[in-house]
């Protein structure tokens, strides 16, 4: 990483771009896509496990007392997205297709990123424990606000349902984890701090992760291969400017809002995700009969985009804070 940044280039997100070459000509498949989903799951495990044993008690209870910044990006999460979506309609028919602009639509409506919003912002010196009680709440109310807001904005087949199984995945995966690190913070803690390569390794080895099994996932559905680059092209464009209009609004808002720069960092990175893990679920119920593949492809570019992107604000604001 160290030669590397002597030519300018940063080893994370050549990691990442890296993934996503290796899942292209490696897709997992079968056996070798349930033991990469196993390890992804428990990477992110041990990435929250860790973050208790960093966070100590009363910055875990004052995270939990910031609720204007917990507003903050409910809001952009669930309000300022959805408005951009429907604004994105008048594309429809020269550069997105109807599929395709229910796909834009659909992942203005889902919630935010957790591992990722709380792992960049951990990267960039932010507030990481107002980042997990921000993306947490954030992916729990989605579960409920997310099929009211398609039901609400636009038309699917059958019935919307939610099932449970996504709240206990939270609840397993992210805050049993972060519990047993608080637990276990007054026997470790000496040993985090002075071994900080490990924590920063998780950190980044889980995003790394988690863009290898999407991007796998895509190529074994055959979904890139189902249209013309050029409308592959057009939507990877418009995600783009919906990822720069966002994260020039979160700016813009944290700044107005007064808060301090590590609330800042969260507004950033917690309000300007959407999450690919709890989104591909839920299309697969509310859209039953229709074709998600098509649906979810919008969400599978702006996942890619959104971490590469991310993860360069999040190093530059790294050396800034250094």
């Amino acid at each position: 990483m160290r030669f590397l940044s002597k030519f300018y280039i940063d080893g994370f997100i050549l990691s990442i771009l890296g993934a996503v070459v290796v899942a292209s000509i490696f897709p997992a498949r079968g056996e070798a896509a349930t033991a990469v989903d196993w390890l992804t799951k428990i990477a992110i495990a041990l990435l929250f496990l860790l973050y208790g044993t960093r966070l100590s008690p009363q910055e875990a209870l004052a995270g939990l007392k910031h609720w204007r910044l917990h507003v903050t990006v409910l809001a952009c999460t669930f309000v300022l997205f959805p408005l951009i979506g429907l604004a994105a309609h008048v594309l429809v028919p020269g550069i997105l297709t109807d599929d395709l602009y229910t796909g834009v639509l659909f992942l203005c409506l889902i919630p935010s990123t957790v591992q990722s919003s709380i792992a960049f912002t951990s990267i960039a010196k932010g507030n990481v424990a107002g980042a997990i009680v921000s993306a947490t709440v954030s992916n729990l109310l989605g579960v409920f606000l997310t099929p009211a807001l398609v039901i609400l904005l636009m038309n699917t087949t059958g019935q919307a349902q939610v099932d449970p199984s996504a709240i206990l995945d939270i609840v397993l995966q992210l805050l049993v984890p972060f519990f047993v690190g608080q637990l276990l913070r007054p026997r470790v803690i000496g040993w985090l701090r002075r071994y900080a390569e490990p924590t920063k390794l998780v950190d980044r080895g889980s995003i790394v992760l988690v863009v290898y099994a999407a991007f796998s996932a895509g190529m074994v559905e055959g979904i890139w291969h189902s249209l013309s680059p050029w409308r592959i092209l057009a939507v990877a464009g418009v995600c783009a400017v919906m990822l720069a209009i966002v994260l020039g609004a979160t700016v813009f808002i944290g700044r107005a809002a007064g808060f301090d720069r590590a609330d800042r960092i969260v507004v950033v990175f917690c309000g300007s995700k959407k999450s690919l893990a709890t989104g591909l679920p839920m299309a697969t119920v509310l859209f039953a009969g229709s074709p998600v593949g098509l649906i979810v492809l919008p969400l599978m570019i702006f996942h890619q985009i959104q971490l590469i992107t991310c993860a360069a604000i999040a190093q530059r604001w790294a050396r800034t804070a250094a």
